[in-house]
């Protein structure tokens, strides 16, 4: 529909004063953007309204408006086609989308929602995708990738406009799918609106993001509408893939079957993909998949239960978008490391050191414990903070999920932003045993700390920041990545690799 006079007509309930007389030349909520013969959307964001700038991009050019509000004078005046709708978010997605064609109905498009796990199922499904169709897309928090290039990512889901060109250039470049982070921002502020959804896989919920939602409930409804919306689109016939060893899950499955065709993965006896007696190790995981009353044999590199949990996803989520079972199973056995998570950075005098992005309660409850399993006859040491400007209610749960598993934990600075790191580390320590309490600042000598104290046999995990490699202070960002400063410390060893003496962290409590 690009360059359509008709592109308006994707808008239902909209009132139209004046007339578009011409073919747009461009369409955009960004009113820096705007050039003569634009058609401008003015987006009430979080920080900004769209609408403040209509007079400015009148009087760049724009011949078509987009608002929330009536037509102006200076806009009947210049002759503008004004479009006024009850929710610009949403006509923001549905114009993006028709712009671009329509991108998503020539992909098979799934999206992956939840607290936990999103990043690692993109990944595994992505590579499924591209074993089994050669070329698919990956949208996501590390990076994202349109069938011809990979860039790293600024959003886990990148806004409607960035978006829906996103999605064109992977048909532009024979992508046949794509998998697809959605985050519950992104659903709450529509950025996915307009993309339809072949399957929707949600993972699990828990305590993260409240500073944004208030309650976990509304948390809750907030990813639900990425499958309400499958739901009401009855032209695609969307499946959703769900998390049943999740309370949030069981919720959420429940609630859909009545308006839509629901998969169910997980250890519980009725869920349609489940997983029976497992083997994890260093070396990865194995497991018996009973699937449509039939048991296959799945082999992955990942490390973890919760890992188990993930690559279920993907093979559900893969199914359900059309691939063979027995080609996901193969595929999955040669998928990829994914950065950050989980990830295994070194191995030096039989000192494991893990990073992973783990940044909820429940996630480095995750790890830890993966972490005590894998490590029987050492410590496990953690090193990790929680991010400013964001939930604080969740840092004291985070200690306490660190420490129910580890025998060492070395409070740190993550990503502070404008808050006072020591302020931050404050509030994480009443969750941590006394006896289990350490406290170092600097991130950099919180990791060489931990590197300092192990010893053979023991295992290290980082977390919070996993794949990222910046660190945000209130009036700076820093290059800063957590396995950098592991290369950089066993480098730092002498030619017989001896690790220097062990120590106490500094600035112990």
């Amino acid at each position: 529909m690009k360059n359509s006079k008709k592109i308006f007509s994707v808008l239902n309930g909209a009132t139209v004063t004046g007339a578009l007389k011409k073919p747009l030349s461009l369409l955009t909520d960004d009113s820096r953007r705007v050039i003569p013969g634009s058609c401008y959307i003015a987006v009430k964001g979080t920080q900004f309204d769209g609408h403040t700038a209509i007079a400015g991009a009148i009087e760049a050019g724009a011949v078509a408006i987009v608002a929330e509000t009536p037509c102006t004078e200076q806009a009947q005046q210049a002759g503008v086609c004004w479009v006024q709708v009850a929710d610009t978010r949403v006509a923001d997605g549905l114009l993006m989308s028709a712009w671009h064609g329509m991108p998503c109905r020539d992909l098979v498009t799934l999206g992956v929602t939840g607290t936990n796990g999103k990043t690692t199922i993109s990944y595994l499904t992505n590579a499924i995708f591209r074993a089994v169709w050669h070329k698919a897309g990956l949208i996501g928090t590390i990076l994202y990738d349109d069938g011809a290039h990979r860039t790293p990512s600024h959003n886990t889901t990148p806004g409607c406009a960035e978006l829906q060109s996103m999605l064109a250039d992977m048909v532009n470049n024979g992508c046949r799918a794509v998998a697809m982070e959605v985050s519950s921002h992104a659903l709450h502020q529509h950025r996915t609106t307009g993309t339809e959804f072949r399957v929707g896989i949600f993972t699990n919920l828990t305590q993260d993001h409240l500073d944004y939602h208030g309650t976990m409930e509304a948390y809750y409804e907030a990813k639900k509408q990425l499958f309400t919306r499958m739901a009401a689109n009855k032209e695609v016939k969307g499946t959703a893939v769900i998390n049943v060893d999740d309370e949030y899950g069981r919720r959420l499955a429940e609630e859909l079957r009545p308006i839509m065709k629901v998969r169910t993965f997980g250890t519980a006896k009725d869920a349609d993909f489940r997983a029976e007696p497992k083997i994890v190790s260093l070396k990865g995981s194995q497991y018996e998949l009973v699937y449509n009353n039939k048991s296959y044999l799945v082999r992955t590199p990942l490390i973890g239960e919760f890992n188990l949990s993930n690559s279920l996803a993907a093979l559900a989520g893969a199914v359900a978008a059309g691939v063979n079972i027995r080609d996901a199973i193969s595929a999955l056995a040669q998928s990829p490391q994914v950065p950050g998570r989980m990830e295994l950075v070194s191995s030096v005098n039989n000192v494991q050191c893990f990073v992973d992005y783990a940044h909820t309660p429940d996630a480095v409850e995750n790890v830890c414990r993966t972490m005590k399993q894998l490590c029987r006859q050492g410590r496990v040491f953690t090193v990790f903070g929680c991010g400013g400007d964001r939930d604080r209610t969740k840092r004291p749960l985070m200690g306490e999920a660190a420490a129910r598993y580890s025998d060492v934990c070395i409070v740190t600075s993550d990503n502070p932003r404008s808050e006072n790191p020591e302020a931050i580390i404050d509030e994480i320590m009443p969750g941590i045993p006394k006896e289990k309490q350490h406290r170092i600042t600097d991130r950099e000598e919180a990791i060489r700390a931990a590197l300092q104290l192990a010893r053979p046999g023991d295992c290290i995990l980082i977390a919070g920041k996993g794949h990222e490699n910046y660190q945000i202070f209130a009036d700076e960002t820093i290059t800063f990545s957590d396995s950098a400063v592991v290369s950089k410390y066993y480098e730092e060893l002498n030619p017989e690799g001896r690790s220097v003496p062990s120590r106490k962290p500094e600035g112990k409590k």
